[in-house]
């Protein structure tokens, strides 16, 4: 598979800068240490202290795999190798303790070992030990091949929530749409947004994922797995639980044993890689929730009167995706390189088909593919293992990996996100204008809603609603966030959709055909980045985001019709479009004699079309008052004026479908068609 960024053309001008500015990073070393260095990947700057994570060669891996078969009949740690030169340095160091890195992997063994994951093991030590010296000395080694500090990565929301109340809220004030009975869905802007004046005076019509017209093609499919990479999902939410991916043959076998042979004990709905064990933590309040929020955008189930909805969360009939927590922040304590590692590798082989990831490494750490190679192998072997993982039903070739952009309002994309093969996702508002807190820039690919819970006349009602633990919210199961975090899920779960759709339809597409539908599925708002917006503190030069928040903001109903093979037509509202039907019927489309243009009256109503849509000069002429969706029909005259009939020579009839999409903004042929 080959794996490659898709950008919109400025990035790659801004990426080229970038690369320039890349700065030597590995770190000075004490005298006689020699050239050595060159094995040391990145910095300790910002490192868990008392560890190192090392890749051995085949000869010194062979002899720990022995040395740690006796260790496991003694019952005792692993600590040396039994080779003279890696004992002598461990032995230097203090290490305590050396175990692989991706532990023993039962069926999936031989295809970790192929992908050499086999050969990294992290290695423990007194926390006093001076990391850079303990460093040195190993990299003097030469079993040893490469050093990597475990780093330091970080949720990318800005650490606010706030919980649902009904009686701040009152009862649901209007049905959003007739297909579920979800009583906060209203409330979840960020799906289906009509410009509701409760959720902000500044709130603009269409500044959503334009999934209300998905659902009615699909809500998910069971056999789409998505693996949250965060802190603790509430497995047992009443908006959740039906929806978690249950590891039957843990949860009826015997505590402590790994039942089903997959080298982790008790995972039962996941595993908690941030205490390393099968038990997920939710109830801290240093925990915040913040896993259970994605995962509820993700696929909080649909349609069963209670609560929020999820993207891909179902229709009511036990069909929503599966969701595994992949738990790599416990307690309020930092998450690393290795959990991170460990919790990826976990979801491929447990047949995640998306990675959903609202963490990354602070932004501007990490400045193109080749230092994120240099700067994390083990992390990246990890990412790579998932990509090309098989676990799509069929579908895709590959697995598809969604990060946050991240939320230090930086411009340029936070790692890992920005590594080719992986989405980053940036952050709107209800106004449907960047959020004052996301990146932008190179590396980011597509926009998704992440709100703002301040500047806005709706306050809170302007972040993103989801799932959280009523043991840390007040007693409240449902809250509201803000970050590149929350806009992330909804890019995961928008996948989920498409996936589900494919499955119903029996596709299948290449990595790179996918990953281009999903891309392209777009409405253009960077139109509206004209003049200033007040951001937290700052005012924002809305001029710096054109052309930097990615393709456009995601749009569901998009992407299931580009699955489906429908085009899609974008016209923005209140002006009459005229679109080229060239791609369509042909380079003599304006030659051609056409027959109409059929729609529904409901989709004319829906639209708020005062006149139907009409070929013009070989154009099709529409115009939209209210955002939406809807379907038409053109036909025309395959070959001369008239139709072929028993009296006359003629030409063919022949109809095209289109899906239009009517949003508050775009030019009438902008954007992807």
């Amino acid at each position: 598979m080959q794996y490659r960024k898709l950008l919109i053309p400025v990035f790659s001008v801004c990426l080229a800068a970038c690369t320039a500015e890349l700065q030597e990073v590995t770190p000075a070393l004490p005298d006689g240490a020699g050239l050595v260095s060159e094995k040391i990947c990145n910095t300790s700057s910002d490192a868990k202290e008392g560890m190192l994570i090392v890749e051995f060669n085949d000869k010194a891996v062979a002899a720990l795999e022995s040395s740690a078969q006796d260790m496991v009949r003694s019952a005792s740690p692993l600590t040396r190798s039994g080779i003279s030169a890696v004992d002598g340095a461990l032995g230097e160091i203090g290490v305590v303790s050396l175990e692989r890195v991706y532990p023993y992997a039962g069926k999936n063994e031989e295809r970790t070992r192929a992908a050499g994951l086999h050969r990294w093991y992290l290695l423990k030590f007194a926390p006093e030990k001076n990391l850079d010296e303990a460093a040195a000395q190993l990299a003097q080694v030469p079993e040893v091949l490469r050093i990597q500090f475990n780093a330091r990565v970080y949720r990318s929301y800005t650490g606010q929530s706030v919980p649902f109340s009904e009686a701040s809220h009152g009862m649901t004030k209007g049905v959003v749409t007739s297909d579920f009975n979800d009583p906060q869905l209203f409330w979840q802007w960020h799906y289906i947004n009509n410009a509701d004046q409760a959720v902000g005076t500044e709130t603009v019509a269409g500044a959503d994922i334009n999934v209300a017209e998905a659902w009615k093609l699909t809500g998910g499919d069971p056999r789409v797995i998505v693996a949250i990479v965060d802190g603790g999902v509430k497995y047992n939410h009443p908006d959740l639980a039906a929806n978690m991916l249950v590891n039957e043959a843990e949860l009826y076998g015997q505590p402590g044993v790994d039942d089903d042979g997959n080298g982790y004990v008790d995972d039962i709905y996941g595993y908690n890689f941030a205490v390393d064990t099968g038990e997920i933590s939710y109830d801290s309040t240093d925990d915040g929730g913040h896993g259970t929020h994605v995962a509820g955008t993700v696929a909080a189930v649909n349609n069963n009167g209670i609560g929020v909805c999820g993207v891909a969360g179902g229709t009511g009939n036990n069909d929503g995706v599966k969701l595994i927590s992949c738990q790599i922040f416990a307690q309020g304590a930092t998450a690393d390189d290795v959990m991170t590692g460990r919790a990826i590798k976990y979801a491929a082989d447990r047949g995640a088909s998306v990675l959903q990831c609202s963490y990354g490494y602070n932004a501007g750490t990490v400045r193109n593919d080749t230092h994120f190679n240099e700067y994390s192998p083990m992390t990246k072997a990890g990412i790579d293992y998932f990509l090309a993982s098989d676990n799509t039903c069929g579908v895709v070739d590959g697995g598809i990996a969604v990060y946050a952009a991240g939320n230090e309002g930086e411009p340029i994309s936070a790692y890992p996100g920005a590594y080719g093969p992986c989405i980053s996702v940036t952050a709107f508002a209800p106004d449907y204008l960047p959020a004052y807190y996301t990146n932008f820039g190179p590396g980011c690919n597509i926009s998704a809603p992440g709100g703002e819970l301040s500047g806005f006349t709706g306050a809170e009602r302007a972040g993103v609603l989801s799932t959280l633990c009523s043991e840390t919210n007040n007693g409240e199961d449902y809250g509201y966030m803000q970050g590149t975090s929350m806009a992330c899920p909804h890019v995961s779960g928008v996948i989920a959709l498409g996936l589900s759709y494919a499955l119903k339809l029996g596709k299948h597409y290449t990595w790179d055909e996918f990953m281009s539908m999903v891309l392209t599925s777009v409405n253009e708002f960077d139109s509206r980045f004209v003049g200033e917006k007040p951001g937290s503190g700052t005012v924002m030069d809305l001029r710096n985001y054109v052309g930097q928040m990615g393709t456009g903001a995601i749009d569901a109903y998009q992407l299931l019709m580009q699955i489906e093979g429908t085009p899609c037509l974008r016209v923005g509202t209140g002006d009459f479009n005229l679109i080229a039907l060239t791609d369509y019927f042909g380079g003599d489309a304006a030659d051609l004699t056409y027959l109409g243009v059929e729609i529904s009256d409901e989709d004319m109503e829906k639209l708020g079309m005062e006149f139907a849509p009409e070929m013009h000069n070989g154009r099709l002429r529409i115009k939209c008052t209210k955002p939406g969706v809807a379907r038409i029909k053109v036909s025309a005259i395959a070959g001369g004026d008239n139709l072929s009939s028993d009296i006359q020579m003629g030409g063919m009839e022949i109809t095209k479908e289109f899906a239009v999409v009517s949003r508050d903004t775009g030019a009438a042929n902008g954007g992807w068609l």
